[in-house]
C-alpha cells in the first residue's frame, strides 16, 4: 500500500504543480494560448465543468458536487480493492496515479468550480478543440495499467501461473 500513496501523492503534486505553473505562473488564464511546439503541443486555457470534452458541461451547479462525490466514492472504491486483492507494485503504482489524478481534479472542482485544463495537443493535420491536464494523463495511465498489471486469480481447477 505505500506504493499506492506514494504514486497518489507525487500524481497529485505534479498535477497541481503544473497547473499554478502554467495556468497562474504563465499567466495563461490572461493570454488564452501559448504555442509550445506548434502544432503538437499547445498550452490553451480551459475551465472543464464538466466530465470528459466537456460532457455536461451547461449542468447546474449541483453536478459539480456529484461528480466530486462520484470521484471520491470511486477513489475510495479503488483504495478498497487493492487493499483487498494481493497485486504486485506496478498494479498499486497504477492504482496510486489513478486516485492521485482523480483527487488533484476533485481539489480543482472544489476551490475553483471547475477542473483546470491547459494541455491541447494535435497532430498530422488534425486540430485537437479538446484541453485536458496532468490529472487526465495520470487516470488514464492509472486505469490502463490496472487493466495491464492486475491478474484475474486462478479459477478452481485450473492451473495458475
Amino acid at each position: 500500500m505505500r506504493s499506492v500513496a506514494w504514486a497518489a501523492g507525487a500524481a497529485f503534486l505534479v498535477d497541481q504543480i503544473s497547473k499554478y505553473a502554467v495556468v497562474h505562473g504563465m499567466q495563461l488564464w490572461r493570454v488564452g494560448e501559448i504555442k509550445m511546439l506548434p502544432p503538437l503541443l499547445t498550452f490553451r486555457y480551459g475551465e472543464n465543468r464538466g466530465i470528459n470534452f466537456g460532457l455536461l458541461g451547461d449542468a447546474p451547479d449541483l453536478a459539480r458536487w456529484v461528480l466530486i462525490a462520484v470521484a471520491v466514492v470511486i477513489c475510495a472504491g479503488v483504495l478498497f480493492w487493492v487493499r483487498r486483492t494481493p497485486m504486485n507494485r506496478w498494479a498499486h503504482i497504477s492504482a496510486g496515479l489513478l486516485v492521485g489524478g482523480a483527487l488533484a481534479n476533485v481539489l480543482d472542482r472544489l476551490y475553483y468550480g471547475y477542473v483546470l485544463d491547459f494541455l491541447n495537443m494535435s497532430c498530422c493535420g488534425i486540430a485537437n478543440p479538446y484541453v485536458f491536464n496532468i490529472a487526465d494523463i495520470f487516470i488514464f495511465a492509472g486505469a490502463i495499467g490496472l487493466v495491464v498489471f492486475v491478474k484475474e486469480p486462478a479459477r478452481a481447477g485450473e492451473k495458475g501461473q
